[in-house]
Parts: structure tokens; C-alpha cells; sequence
């Protein structure tokens, strides 16, 4: 029934994931973290913010299966509202380092000429800088808070979504379905959003995937500098900060939500690299060929 609905290269796609065990795994673990983020007003035994000092520091309990923290918040709640945040401040930042470099990249590869090598060395430019110290940068300038926090690492990615699209557009843009378009009279932007875009996105999605895990990553670490949100948000960089002090002797205030990071970096990762897999051309005709 499902392969009399969808074409053969979305059942291509989805018989090139499912043989990624990896990607699978990944993939089971992100929709459980989204779960988790999507229902934790339910799930949360406490309010994240509501402080208990009778309760400070306690270790992992029946009560508060994470412990809680030098406040007396509980440690799980905290963890649950956190991955709404992290979840949000990675969409957000991939959106606009998608958006921002994927236009550039598409306008300087399709235009080329004099165009092309300005965007190119604005480019350049913002990559003489390491992403995460150009992010750190920004939300000096611009101000610790989340939201700063979030368009400074969308920002700080530009580049590398830029320099995508733009070496997926020299390619396509030689193509004939483009010439035959050009000689139809199709504008420029018909030519480019209806065209080529839809046809060298792939590549996108992927580094967007795994963009993702790396904005989840860059806006912990910014908060844990105390340049992302700020308290009592439960986000997971703060979080790990305020506990990284009373670490010798209350491990589970930093653990948890370090742990809460890595577990979504890694099943991001991963399902970006069953997409790259997947959406690769030459598995496709490897399997039309069979």
C-alpha cells in the first residue's frame, strides 16, 4: 500500500535509511528526546524554576531521579523543559544560517561574475574566524540572552551553508533542464527558485541536520559562559555551569544535563549521516541498475 503511494526515489530514500542501523538508532532516540521536549509540562514531576531550599543538593532519589540542585530545584524537570530550549535555539539558528547562506549561495552561484566574487570574499571574510569565537563575539556585542544567543550561532554558520549551495548550483546551473528554461524566457528567479533549488537541496538538508547538533552544542557552550540564557532558564549549558562548582561533591547537578547534550549531539549526528547516505544520487542508480 505505502509503495503504491509514494514514488520510487521516496521509497529508495526510506529503503537506504532503514538499512543505516546507526541512523536508525539515531533516529529513535531524537524522536524520544522531541517527545520528551513536546509533553515535559506533563512529564515533569516539579516546576523547574520553583526553588526548595529544604531540598538543596540532594543526590539521586526516588523523589528527584536526577538529585536536585543548590536551590532545591529538581534536576529531571529542569532537564525535560531544557531540551525545549536547546531543541528551539538549534531550529531557530539553523533556520537562519539556512535561509541567510543558502539565498547567498544560490544568487552568487547562478550570477557568478563580480557578484559572485564579492559574496565569496565576505565569505572568506567571516570564515578567518573560528564559528564558535565569531558566535562568542556576536553575543558580546549584541548581549547575553537566548535569543541573542541563537542569531549569533545561526550567524556564525553562514558560511559554511553558503559555500553548499553555492558549489550545488555551479554544477546544476550547467544542466539542461536550466538551458531549456533559459530558452523558454524564464526569469532569473524562476529559473533559480523553481529549477535549481529543488534540485541541489539535498546537500543542504543534510549540513542542516547536522547543524543542528553543532548550534545545540555552540549555544551550550555560550550559555555555560554565561552569553546564552541566563538564569533560572533550564537550559542545558547554564544548567552544567551552575553545577560545576559543587561538582566534587554533587556530580549529578552538571552530569545530567551534560549528558542530556551529548546524547542529542550524537543522535543528531547521526541522523544526518543516514540522510547523507540516503539522499546520495549514486545509491540511487545503484538501486534502478539492480
Amino acid at each position: 500500500m505505502i509503495r503504491s503511494i509514494l514514488p520510487d526515489s521516496y521509497m529508495q530514500f526510506f529503503q537506504e535509511y532503514g538499512r543505516n542501523i546507526p541512523a536508525m538508532i539515531g533516529a529513535i532516540l531524537l524522536a524520544i528526546i522531541v517527545a520528551m521536549a513536546v509533553f515535559a509540562p506533563q512529564i515533569a514531576p516539579f516546576d523547574p524554576i520553583s526553588i526548595a531550599p529544604k531540598e538543596s543538593a540532594e543526590p539521586p532519589s526516588v523523589k528527584h531521579i536526577m538529585g536536585t540542585d543548590v536551590l532545591g530545584r529538581d534536576i529531571y524537570s529542569r532537564v525535560l523543559f531544557g531540551a525545549r530550549i536547546s531543541l528551539r535555539l538549534g531550529l531557530v539558528s539553523v533556520s537562519i544560517a539556512t535561509l541567510a547562506g543558502g539565498m547567498l549561495g544560490l544568487v552568487s552561484g547562478y550570477r557568478g561574475g563580480v557578484l559572485d566574487l564579492l559574496v565569496m570574499r565576505f565569505i572568506d571574510a567571516f570564515q578567518a574566524f573560528p564559528s564558535f569565537m565569531l558566535a562568542l563575539v556576536l553575543v558580546f556585542f549584541l548581549g547575553p540572552s537566548l535569543f541573542n544567543a541563537m542569531v549569533a550561532v545561526g550567524v556564525a554558520s553562514i558560511p559554511g551553508y553558503c559555500r553548499t549551495m553555492r558549489g550545488s548550483v555551479l554544477s546544476a546551473k550547467e544542466n539542461e533542464y536550466v538551458l531549456a528554461a533559459r530558452s523558454i524566457g524564464c526569469s532569473e528567479w524562476k529559473i533559480m527558485l523553481g529549477h535549481i533549488l529543488p534540485n541541489v537541496v539535498a546537500p543542504l538538508i543534510v549540513i542542516a541536520t547536522v547543524g543542528v547538533a553543532w548550534a545545540i552544542l555552540t549555544a551550550a557552550g555560550l550559555s555555560f559562559l554565561g552569553m546564552g540564557a541566563q538564569p533560572p532558564t533550564p537550559e542545558w549549558g547554564t544548567m552544567a555551569n551552575e553545577g560545576r562548582i559543587f561538582l566534587a561533591e554533587a556530580w549529578w547537578m552538571s552530569s545530567f544535563p551534560g549528558l542530556a547534550i551529548a546524547i542529542t549531539v550524537i543522535s543528531i549526528n547521526l541522523v544526518g549521516d543516514g540522510l547523507r547516505d540516503a539522499l546520495d544520487p549514486q545509491d540511487y542508480l545503484k538501486v534502478r541498475d539492480a
